[in-house]
């Protein structure tokens, strides 16, 4: 599925991109070109998520993921596939790197051969960085940021929005048989099982999980004194998104990490304040 952006937001939901979404609003303030780009960024991503995700045999899925690899080496040498054809323009234009594209397959790819679980904590962060902090790479090229700060944002951001997904996706993941928490943070619990749900039925879980929050709010505030040095007009997209997951974070952490967990939400008029502050504003 290439998914386009439209004006229209019904034409967006149906094709996927999920109006409403922390994701969607943020990109929808950009100038077109900026836009646009941004959601051919998303395309991709998505669609080799929902290859790294399908209940496919893995042998299948790793190579769909191999394709996607020569179809990204295609487009850089000039014969692109018609899948990532559109991909062009703006690769030219923004200047996104080959070797981004291909840590995002990479970091997708290290849930197929087989599913993650309690992996260690290098394992973790090249995890982040592959599956999020380089979609922050190819991303802040398209925000206009320079080189050095923009890699420092991709970083930390991209670290930060991960570590929340994996903290407030516990149950979710584990339903999936994966399990992101870290072998040490478990082992320091006194857990010794790495089966997902063993694991989410610990008593010990929120001592896992606390570190986790420590770093995510380190990345976070890392990531707001980079945004804080820059033209605000280049990085209104990642401070809604920074702002939207360290919401969540905090949720995360008012609801706490022990039995019952029920799921955390950003609340509309949440959303639309942080939207109004860094958008509108």
């Amino acid at each position: 599925m290439n998914i386009q952006p439209h004006d229209s937001a019904s034409r967006d939901e149906a094709q996927g991109i999920a109006v409403g979404s922390s994701f969607y609003t943020a990109m929808r303030i950009l100038p077109r070109a900026q836009r646009d780009a941004m959601f051919q960024i998303y395309s991709f991503c998505r669609q080799v998520d929902d290859i790294a995700d399908s209940d496919g045999p893995r042998d299948v899925r790793l190579e769909a993921l191999q394709r996607w690899r020569e179809d990204i080496d295609a487009l850089y040498a000039g014969h692109p596939p018609a899948r990532v054809r559109d991909y062009a323009g703006p690769i030219a234009q923004f200047g996104m790197r080959r070797e981004d594209f291909l840590a995002v397959i990479d970091g997708m790819e290290m849930d197929v051969p087989a599913d993650i679980r309690a992996p260690d904590a290098a394992t973790l962060d090249l995890y982040c960085d592959r599956v999020a902090s380089a979609v922050g790479r190819l991303s802040v090229k398209v925000f206009g940021l320079p080189d050095d700060d923009g890699i420092l944002l991709a970083h930390h951001l991209g670290r930060a929005l991960q570590l929340t997904n994996i903290l407030r996706d516990i149950d979710e993941d584990a339903g999936i048989g994966r399990l992101y928490l870290p072998r040490e943070g478990l082992f320091h619990a006194g857990i010794t099982s790495s089966d997902p749900n063993v694991v989410i039925e610990e008593p010990a879980l929120p001592k896992v999980c606390a570190p986790l929050v420590a770093q995510a709010r380190m990345h976070f505030q890392k990531s707001d004194e980079i945004m804080a040095r820059n033209k605000r007009r280049n990085v209104r997209a990642p401070r809604i998104m920074s702002k939207y997951y360290r919401a969540i974070l905090e949720l995360l952490v008012a609801r706490g990490f022990a039995l019952p967990r029920d799921p955390v939400r950003l609340g509309k008029v949440s959303k639309m304040a942080i939207l109004l502050q860094y958008a509108i504003i």
